[in-house]
């Protein structure tokens, strides 16, 4: 696919804000209650280049910059959050891991089905009893040319619509917490690969979540992402790009909800005025605005280290910086939106938009790849290494 001029991507940038906020909102009715994501919504992305965009031109995709990736982010994220989960996971950590550390023959192989769903991942680290670190506890056992794995996995998303999982265990237990990890790309319809069911979520419906539980699994060789004891490097690296991808959800969700407040402030009277004419109200809209604008400025700060360099010394840190202030964020805007709402704002179906809907979905991001005690763990660990410093893009 050749790339888009700029004036194509702003017009697949308005495009992206329509399907949102009208076909995908509507859509969300029905899931709210199936909590599966109907045929029409995975060919409605299709449709509309949702899985193509990111990739690299060499694989079928657009080959966007890392600034349009988290710009296209940041509008669909202003719809149902259960999509905004499907699709922030389809635009990054669904591919990367395999373009950053698979063998040539793999990617040959699997990268180009990326761009239709005719490949699509799900990321397997987190354990009930071994987080999502160096203590998790299954287990990957050399057997010839093959690895026999064994053991569970808890809270894994997208696996209804997923044909391979990006697996980390153990390979060697008696090596440095750092290398005792191994990562593997294994097709879900391996022999001993089993779902095992969990409840719904107070948000971000349809986005398919189960547990995996592996049963004397045979993997191939060529399934092992780097090489063994790569397991905490590449979830460590993919994880601290997807962190700002759900820093842009945020914002998105955050400009939605700044928006449907200011117009819900314009028409609300009480005692012969618009509220919006009250000092409190537009305390509340300008406390919502400043911190709007300043996560924008540093997710899109972001977006230029990385465009330089990708591995670049600030890149960990500022993503977990992202990740961590975008979490305040949506508290901050979404009670500021529910309380210029008032009691109509906690009710489906309201007039101006998806208030109750918005405020369960963003409460899921004190929780998506890393709650906010890991983000300041990986901070203050930086923090320390830079002496307090960070490079901007100014």
């Amino acid at each position: 696919m050749p790339k888009l001029t700029d004036q194509e991507f702003e017009s697949y940038l308005l495009q992206i804000r329509d399907l949102t906020e009208n076909t995908f909102d509507k859509m969300q009715k029905e899931i709210e209650v199936t909590n599966v994501f109907p045929e029409e919504f995975y060919q409605t992305c299709i449709k509309n280049n949702l899985y193509r965009a990111s990739l690299p031109e060499e694989y079928g995709g657009w080959g966007l910059t890392e600034t349009q990736i988290l710009r296209l982010q940041e509008e669909f994220s202003r719809g149902p959050g259960g999509m905004r989960m499907h699709l922030h996971y389809a635009m990054d950590l669904n591919w990367r891991p395999l373009y950053d550390f698979g063998s040539e023959a793999l990617k040959k192989e699997l990268m180009p089905g990326f761009q239709d769903r005719t490949v699509f991942t799900n990321w397997a680290v987190t354990e009930e009893s071994g987080g999502t670190g160096a203590d998790l506890h299954t287990r990957a056992v050399k057997d010839g040319d093959d690895y026999i794995i064994n053991g569970e996995k808890y809270l894994i998303s997208h696996t209804d619509c997923s044909n391979y999982s990006y697996i980390t265990c153990v390979t060697d237990p008696d090596a440095p917490k750092d290398r005792r990890l191994s990562t593997f790309m294994v097709p879900a319809s391996t022999p001993g690969y089993e779902l095992t069911p969990m409840p719904h979520m107070m948000g971000c419906r349809g986005s398919g979540h189960s547990g995996l539980k592996f049963t004397n699994m045979r993997v191939p060789k060529k399934y092992l992402l780097g090489k063994e004891g790569d397991g905490l490097h590449i979830s460590i690296h993919s994880l601290s790009v997807s962190r700002v991808h759900i820093a842009a959800s945020n914002l998105g969700m955050c400009q939605r909800m700044l928006e449907i407040s200011l117009k819900r402030a314009h028409d609300r009277v009480t005692f012969g005025k618009p509220i919006i004419e009250r000092q409190a109200i537009r305390m509340k809209l300008a406390d919502m605005a400043t911190y709007t604008h300043a996560l924008r400025t540093m997710v899109y700060d972001f977006a230029k280290d990385y465009e330089k360099d990708p591995k670049g010394e600030y890149i960990e840190e500022k993503a977990a910086m992202c990740k961590l202030f975008s979490i305040h964020c949506t508290k901050l805007v979404g009670d500021e939106m529910l309380e210029i709402f008032g009691g109509v704002g906690y009710f489906e179906d309201c007039t101006y938009g998806p208030t109750e809907r918005l405020y369960r979905d963003s409460r899921a991001m004190w929780l998506e790849e890393g709650t906010p005690t890991v983000q300041r763990i990986t901070i203050s660990r930086q923090t320390i290494a830079h002496e307090g410093r960070l490079k901007y893009n100014i």
